[in-house]
Order: structure tokens, then C-alpha cells, then sequence
């Protein structure tokens, strides 16, 4: 069983990492794969070029085993669809390993309105990354809905099929977002211990986030 984590990691931190170990490890994946958008479809356009996000990411996983650096949504072009990422994904990994996309708490709030969420549905698990205590409650009635039918309360219970289910799992929540380590860089202050350092010298080296950066 495997994990799937995009977004634009614009840069990828400590926010982005944390949970996804602990999904790692609470569900005893193989492996995480970050895959970076290229062209966002529901959120403003990345400020670092897609390989300057690609390297990010590959610094920041650097010897933790089970995380992985997939380019593929890059290497395609166009609008980043989670659903034609797991087609591509299918294609590779056959259609029985049982694949976990994984979300954040809001993100999820909107799925119905992805695009193909039925379809996202029929390729995998979805994995929903929530705050400790957290009920997982939804307002949407289409998705309350499709709470209600395929809501696993046993993480093993994703292992028997290849996906189609939807599971609430606690992660560590921490209170850091790209946006303000952008704004913090474009201020000329450091956003040292809220990413790795590794991705902190390739924003130095070069020169990203400063104000006057093209978008």
C-alpha cells in the first residue's frame, strides 16, 4: 500500500512533512510519493518554477525512508488533476495495490467539487489528514454522503481492497503555511525552523520568494 501527497510545496516545510510521516507510519505504508502540481486548478499559481519546487522536495526527503519525489504531474504539463495523476499511477502500479491519496482536512471539505471526485474514488483510498479529536464532520450533502458509505474506521480495512474508501487519520497539526514563509522571505526574515534547511538554502542560493520575483 502506498501514499500519494500533492501540492505545490511552494516550498514544501515541516507542516507538509510531519503528517505525512505520520501517515506513513500509522498506516505502514511502502512509501509516500510527493508530487508537485504543475499548473494549480483551485488555488493561485506557484511562485517558484516547477523544477526549483521539484528540487525542494527532493532535499527535503533526503534519507528518510518511504518518501519518494515523483515529477510526473510536471513532466505531463497542463492542469494538475488528481484523477489523471492516479490514471497514470494505475498504469504503473497495476490495479490491485491499494493506493491512499492523501488530504488535508480543508481540502477535503471541497472534494465534490474536484475534478472526477467519483472517479479519484474508484483508483483509491482517500486519506484525510485531520487534527487529533477532530470529528471529521462534513457540510456538503453529496459528501456527507460518501462519508457515510465508505468511511473506514480501521486503517487495515484499506489494505483488503484497492481503494473506494475514506479514513480520518490523526496527524501532528502544525501552524505553518508556505504563504507566510514566502511573506517572511519577501521580508527579508528568516523562516529558519519552519522548513528544512536544506530547502532554506536552495530558497538563498537562489534568491526565491524576494519581493520583486516575478509570480
Amino acid at each position: 500500500m502506498i501514499g500519494v501527497f500533492g501540492g505545490s510545496f511552494d516550498p514544501i516545510h515541516f507542516g507538509h512533512l510531519r503528517p505525512a510521516l505520520d501517515v506513513l507510519q500509522a498506516l505502514d505504508l511502502q512509501e509516500v510519493r510527493f508530487i508537485p502540481l504543475n499548473v494549480a486548478v483551485h488555488r493561485p499559481q506557484p511562485a517558484a518554477p516547477g523544477s526549483q519546487r521539484l528540487a525542494m522536495v527532493r532535499e527535503a526527503i533526503q534519507g528518510q525512508p518511504g518518501f519518494v519525489a515523483d515529477e510526473r504531474e510536471l513532466l505531463r504539463g497542463g492542469a494538475s488533476y488528481s484523477y489523471e495523476t492516479l490514471v497514470a499511477l494505475r498504469g504503473d502500479l497495476g490495479p490491485r495495490l491499494p493506493v491512499c491519496l492523501l488530504t488535508g482536512a480543508d481540502a477535503f471539505r471541497d472534494f465534490a467539487g474536484w475534478h472526477r471526485p467519483e472517479g479519484i474514488l474508484s483508483l483509491a483510498h482517500l486519506v484525510v489528514m485531520q487534527r487529533p479529536g477532530a470529528c471529521g464532520e462534513v457540510d456538503d450533502p453529496r459528501l456527507r454522503g460518501w462519508v457515510a458509505e465508505r468511511r473506514a474506521e480501521d486503517p487495515e480495512h484499506l489494505r483488503r481492497v484497492p481503494g473506494g474508501c475514506i479514513l480520518f487519520q490523526d496527524v501532528t497539526q502544525l501552524d505553518i503555511s508556505a504563504t507566510g514563509i514566502r511573506a517572511l522571505v519577501t521580508r527579508c526574515l528568516s523562516p529558519r525552523f519552519l522548513l528544512p534547511d536544506r530547502v532554506l538554502e536552495i530558497i538563498e542560493r537562489e534568491g526565491l520568494y524576494r519581493l520583486g520575483d516575478p509570480p
